[in-house]
């Protein structure tokens, strides 16, 4: 677990706290997440924490190799993930004005700053929302079974075009049998 005391980089001499480091994921992630995740290796954290009263603020990048699911397959899609994020840590509950002016404020609990859970959390939210295979961009596959397919919107908009109303089909004839009687 990478752990950081909200105290000790508080009240360090140096002004940074530098994070350099392989990160193990938990097994609670992988729980939580085994729908948008199939596997994730080669996790790697770098940056560094610094205090600015009253927040210690935390700015990082990260570097993993994850597997997806296709979004339109399930099959295993490889992705190179790297992403920036910052949050800052407070002691005490922040204003609503603080909340206002900072993006992520997170309140610390018994001076335990918790980065491998927002390494986590900032992982998933990484994730693109539509991961395709190779093959399923290159060739514009979908996925279709006994009596269905998925097709593409375009290719339902222009089914829906071409469709016709039965309702309107029987319409159509209706002025055929005057014309004919004349």
């Amino acid at each position: 677990m990478l752990e950081y005391s909200f105290t000790q980089i508080k009240n360090s001499n140096n002004p940074l706290t530098p994070v350099d480091s392989d990160v193990e994921l938990s097994h609670d992630f992988f729980e939580r997440s085994k729908e948008l995740l199939i596997s994730a290796d080669d996790v790697h954290v770098k940056g560094q924490f610094f205090y600015d009263e009253p927040f210690v603020t935390g700015s990082f990048t990260v570097e993993a190799n994850v597997v997806v699911p296709s979004t339109r397959s399930l099959k295993p899609v490889s992705l190179h993930q790297k992403f920036d994020f910052t949050e800052n840590y407070s002691e005490v509950k922040p204003t609503q004005e603080q909340l206002d002016e900072e993006d992520t404020i997170i309140t610390i609990k018994d001076d335990v700053i918790d980065l491998q859970t927002a390494i986590e959390d900032n992982l998933l939210l990484s994730l693109p929302s539509v991961a395709l295979t190779r093959e399923e961009k290159d060739d514009d596959l979908y996925p279709e079974g006994n009596g269905w397919k998925v097709v593409s919107e375009q290719e339902h908009q222009e089914g829906q075009q071409n469709k016709v109303n039965p309702a309107f089909a029987k319409l159509k004839n209706l002025f055929d049998d005057e014309n004919s009687d004349k």
